[in-house]
């Protein structure tokens, strides 16, 4: 394999049976981004070479059948090896993909519990003590985005109204004076985040210097 070749420079995610759908995003992407996924996507046939071939033919030949080649043996790589002993029989890599999505995507029914179940889990989220907004806000996200993985709406707004009525109360000047010169309903999730980090940061600075002096008056 020449070293321009994708998969010398990052492996493929790989599958161990949990979270079939941020796997199949993940690994969507890698496949498309080494030129994979039509032959995972589609299980094109490869018309034999006709007599006395040009060169661009017998490259073109070459290529179709190495990229259906390649996007095997990358979703082969891909899988744990619990896994790949129930695909390793399967003959081309669009046959391995519709296996996988059908045996672990689950079906609607499965699908809708595991989505109320994330609302519920988003719902009982409160910020920590000594957790930053931009930690409790990335929590927030990861279960949004599962969500939204799973063909679930959950706009950013809701994520807007949750930080707003969980955050602790020395975040309450802040969200008193957004109440005052923005409409709250309106707001984006970046201006409010922006906002109690602006605050967080100048509380910081604050105690860093109250700790600052004290040590100067100490010494």
């Amino acid at each position: 394999m020449d070293s321009d070749s994708p998969f010398t420079v990052v492996a493929p995610p790989v599958f161990d049976g949990e979270n079939y759908q941020v796997w199949a995003v993940r690994i969507k992407a890698y496949l498309d981004s080494s030129d994979l996924w039509e032959a995972v996507e589609v299980d094109y046939e490869i018309p034999p070479l006709p007599n006395n071939p040009t060169l661009a033919q017998i490259r073109h030949h070459k290529e179709r059948r190495q990229r259906k080649s390649k996007a095997k043996s990358c979703l082969f790589s891909a899988v744990s090896s619990t896994i790949f002993t129930r695909i390793m029989t399967l003959k081309s890599a669009k046959e391995i993909w519709d296996f996988l999505k059908q045996e672990y995507e689950g079906n609607e029914r499965v699908k809708g519990m595991e989505v109320l179940n994330l609302i519920r889990e988003f719902e009982m989220q409160k910020m920590k003590e000594l957790e930053t907004i931009k930690e409790y806000a990335d929590r927030l996200l990861s279960i949004a985005n599962r969500v939204r993985l799973l063909k679930s709406e959950m706009p950013n707004s809701r994520i807007v109204q949750k930080i707003l009525v969980t955050v602790p109360e020395k975040f309450e000047a802040t969200i008193s004076s957004l109440e005052n010169s923005k409409d709250l309903s309106s707001i984006t999730l970046a201006e409010l985040l922006n906002a109690l980090q602006t605050q967080e940061q100048r509380r910081l600075m604050r105690q860093e210097g109250a700790i600052e002096g004290a040590l100067q008056a100490k010494f």
